[in-house]
């Protein structure tokens, strides 16, 4: 099934059976801390697109922050049309409050996650710490910089490729992975609350030998400041599958349902797709993702279902209050 004729067809089934009015209305994405270039871009061409077709203007607006938070601010009366966030667990809270679908993931294709990404590092110009892989980062002499796993969802990301990679290292088990994350933290300088943060503290406060980061944030940075950062792909890093996903009870009171669907839609459009991958997000068409194969290297990616059993129950092992991430913290505050 070609995705994006289908997608294409639903927006103008949508559009052609509807009476839109033509006055502007609101439309807020809710969304995590790096996605600021991607949706400012994105919102200016569906804009175009949804005037062109509908004669009705939208006053679409953004909140970005830490993916957690983010999701917690829903929860707590933030009025958002859609979110568009780091990691299922943040929508299924949402979800589980009831302002989405419980089936939130079978409403679009690819368990309605339109972009992929993973986790890389960022290093000054000349890797002067010689990082090259995983096991780099714990050399005493490096300082790493990542965000915090309670409220960010890129720091969930870089928290579980270091556990899959020390674990698929030889006579690799969960008791040496742990240990190898426990390093990690204890040589983290700073625990910001989002990825964008995170960046921030590297690339403007020039604090940290390493970044962990999203793909697409190490690329902008290495745009932005040509000349002063270098990307390093790990070996092995994680399958990124950030989703999306329609607030109905809140699209329903705003009258906002068609145009949500469209707007969710439309990532799975070339056009869409194209956006993402400008955006450094990696496409989910083949045929865009050809296009920008010299930008995306090749690696070997684990998946959160096959490696960790899901995000459910992810999330209540490592980052529940209890669970390993805050014994870490605890062992590492005690040394």
């Amino acid at each position: 099934m070609n995705i994006a004729k289908l997608k294409i067809g639903v927006l103008a089934a949508l559009i052609s059976t509807t009476a839109f009015s033509v006055s502007a209305k609101d439309f807020l994405n809710v969304s995590y801390d790096p996605t600021r270039e991607l949706y400012d871009n994105f919102n200016k061409d569906f804009g175009a697109y949804w005037k062109k077709t509908t004669g009705q203007d939208i006053n679409y607006k953004q909140s970005h922050g830490g993916s957690g938070k983010q999701a917690r601010a829903v929860i707590d009366g933030l009025d958002a049309d859609v979110v568009t966030l780091a990691l299922a667990a943040d929508i299924d809270e949402i979800a589980a409050r009831g302002l989405v679908a419980k089936d939130w993931q079978k409403k679009f294709p690819q368990n309605s996650t339109p972009y992929t990404s993973t986790i890389v590092f960022l290093v000054r110009k000349g890797n002067p710490k010689a990082i090259k892989d995983w096991g780099d980062l714990i050399k005493p002499s490096v300082d790493i910089i990542t965000p915090n796993p309670k409220t960010s969802g890129g720091a969930r990301w870089n928290y579980l490729a270091a556990w899959a990679w020390a674990k698929h290292q030889p006579a690799g088990n969960d008791s040496k992975a742990q240990e190898f994350v426990r390093q990690i933290y204890k040589q983290t300088k700073v625990l910001d609350s989002g990825a964008r943060g995170a960046t921030t503290t590297f690339a403007e406060r020039g604090i940290g030998d390493v970044l962990l980061a999203w793909e697409n944030e190490a690329h902008l940075a290495v745009r932005e400041q040509p000349g002063k950062f270098e990307i390093i792909t790990p070996s092995l890093s994680i399958l990124a599958e950030p989703p999306v996903a329609i607030v109905e009870k809140n699209v329903k009171k705003n009258g906002n349902e068609n145009l949500a669907k469209a707007y969710l839609n439309y990532l799975y459009s070339p056009a869409g797709q194209t956006i993402a991958a400008q955006n450094y997000y990696r496409p989910r068409n083949a045929a865009v993702l050809a296009k920008y194969k010299n930008v995306f290297k090749p690696l070997k990616l684990v998946t959160i279902d096959k490696e960790f059993g899901g995000w459910s129950k992810v999330q209540k092992k490592h980052f529940e209050n209890g669970g390993v991430f805050d014994q870490i913290v605890k062992i590492n505050n005690s040394k």
